[in-house]
């Protein structure tokens, strides 16, 4: 049994990744902006990446940590740098202060291509401190994640509910069940490392070559239960325009951002088969088709669809 920190424990990942921790029988040590319920084998940490006091106190005395919070999504990209850099760059002070080494760094494909986008350009600042630190680490770069609660790929299910689903232009991705991204994370941060040290990894859900828009398109129609989707290709131009009416409409809270526009119009955001974690490590669990279909119950019985 090791003790796990564990960063943005309260969001959609790092959610999956507590209750893995748990599962495996880890202790847990998690970092939480609000006061949460008590846990049996959590010790919550109040506070956030700015705070160095808490960030002492929560890898004080920790096997691993694993730095899922991040930002992925804000009307203003500034703030990337302040929470997906500055962040990180406070998460690696603290374990050097308190002799921590091993570090699991949740990233993203999008820092494939830091060029398309402010997000991307603060993961791949971020990696290259990770890779700088001295620390024993590894870096995942999860590709789309999905699953119960997420509210990304929500509005995709909801428009599927009616026989929708407006696409970016051409190309493929891969993704992942929170669930199966949970197991990774966990089995990097426990046991022998040294496999894995210094190691970037791209996982998925097993499906060679990815899903092609259209694809990912009709497999949440079926998982909607609506058969055959209409789904067309949206221009670039279009979806900047979607993007600056969703801001009007929805504020700070839009999800779709004109920085999120720029990655979601690049062709490729597969997994590469040479940065798949070893088989012998950990393998997916969750087809896409099984996952998508899950999660479509769900929505449906939270009421989000």
């Amino acid at each position: 049994m090791s003790l796990l920190a564990i960063t943005g424990a309260t969001g959609f990942v790092g959610s999956a990744v507590l209750n893995e921790a748990l599962a495996q029988g880890h202790q847990v040590r998690a970092l939480a902006r609000r006061a949460q319920s008590p846990r049996a084998g959590v010790e919550w940490v109040r506070g956030d990446l700015a705070d160095e006091t808490a960030l002492a106190a929560l890898v004080e005395g920790a096997d691993a940590v694993i730095h899922v919070a991040g930002l992925t999504n804000t009307p203003d990209p500034a703030e990337f740098e302040t929470a997906n850099v500055t962040g990180t760059v406070n998460v690696l002070a603290a374990m050097k202060d308190a002799g921590v080494r091993r570090l699991v760094f949740v990233s993203s494909l999008a820092a494939r291509q830091p060029e398309l986008s402010r997000y991307g350009a603060s993961k791949a600042k971020a990696e290259a401190l990770v890779e700088a630190s001295g620390l024993d680490w590894t870096t995942v770069r999860p590709p789309g994640v999905y699953g119960p609660r997420d509210v990304d790929y929500l509005e995709m299910f909801r428009t599927a509910k009616w026989g929708f689903v407006p696409l970016p232009p051409g190309g493929a991705s891969s993704i992942i069940h929170a669930d199966d991204l949970a197991r990774l994370l966990v089995v990097l941060a426990s046991g022998n490392s040294a496999p894995t040290r210094k190691k970037v990894y791209e996982p998925d859900d097993g499906r060679e070559g990815g899903w092609s828009h259209k694809e990912l398109a009709a497999a949440i129609g079926r998982a909607m239960d609506r058969g055959k989707v209409f789904a067309p290709h949206l221009p670039r131009a279009v979806l900047e325009a979607a993007a600056a009416a969703d801001r009007i409409a929805r504020g700070d809270s839009a999800k779709l951002t004109a920085d999120r526009v720029g990655y979601m119009c690049h062709p490729n955001w597969v997994a590469r088969f040479d940065r798949k974690p070893p088989p012998g490590l950990w393998q997916p669990k969750i087809s896409g088709e099984e996952g998508l279909k899950a999660t479509a119950e769900w929505y449906k019985r939270e009421g989000w669809v």
